[in-house]
């Protein structure tokens, strides 16, 4: 019976002390906790450091995506360049496994911070190029896909590309 009332006694003491104390709540919506620089929320297509999109519809992230919310048609410009013609994400499917961030050869996709991406009607989590595209590079702002990765098209020849050797005449290699 003492130890029966000892508990209680402590369960009171335990209250009283906390009763006077500060609480330590942030309240969400006044106060965002700031969240890793690495940290997968809303997905969004950059573009490089010229302004242009760097998605050339490779069709690599929506491949990759294990949940299918990836699509996209691809098309190619008066200049060769591939770019897509329309690119649609479903939030409400996403999963937010950044598969689609990593397979991305343009660094085009991109996660970031943003996690404040809820809707109560589910259609509306549907999001198109227009609602997806950024005006930046993202996490790699100076990377340009074309500059760098050697492929053909009006404005690019063969070594004309940062960091690749002009094409050699095979014919001076015969003996």
């Amino acid at each position: 019976m003492l130890a029966d009332v000892g508990a209680i006694g402590t369960g009171f003491l335990t209250t009283l002390k906390f009763l006077f104390k500060k609480p330590f709540t942030q309240e969400y919506p006044e106060y965002k906790r700031p969240l890793p620089e690495r940290s997968r929320a809303r997905i969004v297509l950059t573009r490089d450091p010229d302004g242009r999109e760097r998605c050339v519809a490779c069709y690599l992230c929506s491949a990759v995506c294990p949940v299918s919310c990836i699509s996209m048609q691809a098309g190619e410009d008066e200049n060769g360049r591939r770019y897509a013609v329309w690119f649609r994400i479903n939030f409400g499917r996403c999963i937010y496994c950044g598969l689609c961030e990593e397979a991305c050869p343009t660094s085009a996709i991109q996660l970031t911070p943003d996690f404040e991406n809820c809707k109560r009607d589910i259609l509306s989590l549907v999001f198109e190029k227009k609602d997806l595209l950024v005006d930046h590079g993202g996490k790699d702002p100076d990377y340009d896909y074309y500059q760098h990765a050697g492929v053909l098209n009006r404005l690019k020849g063969k070594g004309d590309h940062v960091g690749e050797a002009p094409p050699t005449n095979i014919k001076t290699n015969l003996p």
